[in-house]
């Protein structure tokens, strides 16, 4: 069945039903989609120092493919959102996958840094933005009422289960077969996500005559769906971002996530194997501890999201930022050749604070945007990327500058408690629409 139409202004009744299995099943789908997905998140940090050995390329160089990887990642996500709106989630997170999985087989070939700059930052990172988080904050707002913040926190969990898998199997595969080999196992994974998606994700309950998880027998259908369906995906997610620019909350939500970029994605993910190499950690147990960090960030996810279902989202985002940031100005101090037991708590504390943050920041859309949310997320994560591909190449050229990462973490340090700041000046709103549609 296409989308709902509405073909009066009073807005259409779905009966409900006692059906609830697909709902489940649709985040069940969706979780393991991002798993897959997030093989090759897991790249560029396991790679970097084979690259710069075979190819002599400076970790500047390849922090800048990164970072255009990260932009795009980021910069595309509401336009994925709304063509996610207009042409269906499992048909645009399909073929996005597909997109991740030639971008990187077809790496294997690149002998010049401008080619990896093409695949792993245009390519890939077109894909990657096509199926970032507003996909998961599009799945929960569609699919459920209740729980939603739980729900949010499992999707949320999904990058980082991923990680979990792929970053020692991506890292042996590197030390003892071949960084190509480890490439290639990347788009395998991204290809088997793409068949996950279409065969277990549907579009919307109404497709099937059920309503979301909690739905009450009153449930009413969004009239935000004929919006989006008769929008362009570009004059949707233009549409939107022009509606959230007139409000403080969103340029609060969009700098404070900026930053949470910059001290993840683009310090931590990209540079903690190459940074503690630097301190005479093999690659290998570098990259263990960064897998560690998944498995925390999985706890610390899902609970996150329990928690936005009960706490002020705002106090969340506080105590998070906050000590994110005396963690990264400890860092320094903890690397050496081998984990410590201090070392040790840095990995389990910032494996639960890692994404943390983004259950309570999509609470916050939801509440200060309604049925825009996903769009506006959308926008939201943006700013994400964009702070990530900032420290994604600085932190590079720090290092390359000043033979050390020490300027690269204090920053971080001290941006992750503006950040704190920022998320309490984010005012209160009443929730305007109960569902993301």
């Amino acid at each position: 069945m296409s989308d709902v139409q509405i073909p009066e202004p009073t807005p259409v009744l779905t009966p409900p039903r006692t059906v609830t299995r697909w709902p489940w099943i649709v985040a069940g789908a969706s979780f393991l989609t991002l798993v897959g997905a997030a093989g090759f998140r897991s790249v560029p940090a396991v790679l970097m120092d084979s690259l710069q050995t075979e190819f002599g390329w400076g970790r500047g160089t390849i922090g800048f493919a990164v970072s255009v990887n990260l932009l795009l990642f980021g910069g595309f996500a509401p336009f994925a959102a709304a063509l996610m709106e207009r042409f269906g989630i499992r048909r645009v997170a399909g073929f996005a996958l597909l997109t991740i999985a030639v971008g990187s087989g077809a790496a294997v070939f690149v002998t010049q840094a401008w080619q990896l700059v093409l695949l792993w930052g245009f390519v890939v990172g077109l894909g990657s933005g096509s199926i970032a988080l507003s996909f998961a904050a599009l799945i929960t707002g569609r699919w459920f009422l209740r729980r939603a913040g739980l729900v949010t926190g499992v999707l949320t969990a999904g990058s980082s289960t991923g990680q979990l898998i792929f970053l020692p199997v991506l890292s042996r595969l590197n030390e003892h077969v071949g960084w190509r080999t480890a490439a290639l196992t990347a788009a395998g994974a991204a290809l088997v996500a793409m068949a996950i998606a279409i065969a277990g994700i549907r579009n919307r309950p109404a497709d099937l005559g059920l309503t979301p998880f909690g739905a009450p027998a009153e449930y009413v259908v969004p009239q935000v769906a004929a919006e989006a369906s008769s929008q362009g995906s570009l004059q949707r997610a233009l549409t939107v971002l022009a509606r959230c620019a007139r409000r403080p909350a969103f340029w609060l939500l969009a700098g404070s996530f900026a930053i949470c970029g910059m001290s993840t994605n683009g310090l931590i993910q990209t540079h903690f194997v190459p940074a503690a190499h630097d301190h005479g950690m093999p690659p290998t147990t570098a990259a263990g501890l960064l897998a560690v960090v998944g498995i925390f960030d999985i706890v610390g996810t899902i609970a996150s999201g329990f928690f936005s279902d009960r706490v002020d989202a705002r106090l969340l985002l506080v105590i998070y930022y906050t000590l994110r940031g005396l963690s990264l100005y400890a860092l320094p101090e903890l690397l050496g050749p081998s984990a410590e037991p201090s070392t040790w708590v840095f990995i389990i504390f910032y494996g639960l604070d890692w994404v943390a943050t983004v259950p309570p920041t999509i609470a916050l859309c939801r509440r200060h945007f309604g049925s825009d949310a996903p769009v506006a997320f959308g926008w939201v994560f943006a700013g994400h990327q964009v702070g990530a591909a900032v420290a994604a190449t600085g932190a590079g050229v720090i290092r390359d500058r000043m033979g050390d990462y020490q300027l690269a973490w204090l920053l971080a340090g001290s941006l992750c408690l503006a950040a704190a700041v920022m998320s309490i000046m984010v005012g209160r709103a009443r929730q305007r629409v109960p569902v993301l549609a």
